[in-house]
């Protein structure tokens, strides 16, 4: 068994307390999160699953939408066959409804915000907004590999240049352009771009500039066009159900390879955040002005320390409140009767890698 002091759980299981407690109590925090996540999905370039994973509740999400799905399902195979619905109250009730509650609600109020007042910004100030997302973005590839215990395993430094090549090339695809998009298509865009919110380094702006449907979305929920805002609710539904359980798949089954992968997204992502663009997303040299930029880059890195930090405090006050030890349980109890938890945020106490 290693033993590590740390930020994250390297490898395999990591036996806690409850520290993803269902209690009302962090609902605060859990909208400062969603307003985070919210944010930057206004964005292109930036996804909501890279600050998911900076706040720390990247796979709590992951595990809330799983359970939530296999309610669903379950609900809809059991009920018409008379079954009735005790099977999908049981996987309803593993899900942290707290933490979904007020991520969901700072996401939905940050993105009525931020839809009127980020894309204005990045119109009028590109290369600063790059440059402060770009080290934002790249700052956060640090969790993945931190979460990997480093890359060492030849398989990883397989998939590693995978994931580049994937995010490169996806980021690199020309902008789509749709004027008055028929709703099939707003709903398939939609269960597509719901994967930026899921998958760090894909952002689902930046995705649905390739559909064309960056603008006319803004421009729904600034109107609130119900249609179109139903439509793509409605697609986003279904597109996360399949992903998330795909994803919860490889995250519990294929964990190392998995990460892997995903740290090479979120570089090769990178590109789409280059400072110095054309009209067309070409990227372009550096300007006479470069040395200006490279503060707001370090400002932008600086900011998801700071993010880490603050959520490292909160969540070490959590743990004191509920008496949690590095034993494993309360009081210094059997951690075996503590709470399993994957690649969850743990602060100051000790990880144990099996």
């Amino acid at each position: 068994m290693i033993v590590l002091p740390g930020v994250w759980s390297v490898q395999g299981t990591v036996t806690v307390s409850d520290v993803s407690a269902h209690s009302w109590k962090q609902t605060p925090l859990n909208l400062a999160r969603g307003a985070a996540i919210g944010t930057v999905e206004v964005v292109p370039g930036v996804s909501g699953g890279t600050v998911a994973l900076v706040v720390g509740v990247y796979e709590r999400l992951i595990d809330a939408a799983g359970h939530l799905m296999s309610a669903v399902k379950l609900a809809a195979s059991d009920l018409p066959r008379g079954r009735g619905g005790q099977r999908a109250k049981e996987e309803a009730a593993r899900i942290d409804v707290p933490l979904v509650v007020g991520i969901l609600a700072g996401m939905v109020l940050a993105l009525l915000t931020a839809a009127r007042v980020v894309p204005g910004l990045i119109e009028d100030y590109p290369v600063g907004a790059r440059a402060l997302f770009i080290g934002m973005v790249g700052a956060s590839v640090a969790i993945p590999i931190l979460a990997m215990g480093g890359i060492r395993r030849p398989l990883d430094w397989a998939l590693l240049p995978l994931g580049i090549a994937v995010g490169w090339i996806v980021t690199g695809l020309p902008a789509g352009t749709q004027t008055s998009p028929p709703l099939w298509l707003v709903g398939l865009a939609a269960a597509i771009a719901i994967c930026g919110l899921v998958m760090p380094g894909l952002s689902g702006a930046f995705l649905l500039m390739i559909f064309g449907l960056y603008e006319p979305t803004l421009e729904a929920l600034n109107a609130r066009d119900l249609p179109y805002v139903g439509t793509f609710m409605l697609g986003a539904i279904l597109g996360l159900g399949v992903f998330v359980k795909t994803l919860q798949y490889l995250l519990k089954h294929r964990h190392q390879a998995t990460l892997a992968v995903m740290t090479g997204v979120m570089i090769g992502a990178l590109r789409a955040l280059w400072p110095w663009q054309d009209e067309d997303r070409a990227m372009l040299a550096p300007d006479a002005d470069w040395l200006g930029v490279v503060p707001v880059t370090l400002l932008g890195a600086g900011m998801v320390v700071a993010l880490i930090l603050v959520d490292r405090h909160f969540t070490k006050k959590r743990q004191e409140r509920e008496g949690s030890t590095p034993d494993g349980g309360p009081d210094g109890g059997n951690p075996e009767d503590a709470e399993t938890v994957v690649m969850n945020r743990v602060t100051d106490d000790t990880i144990r890698i099996r």
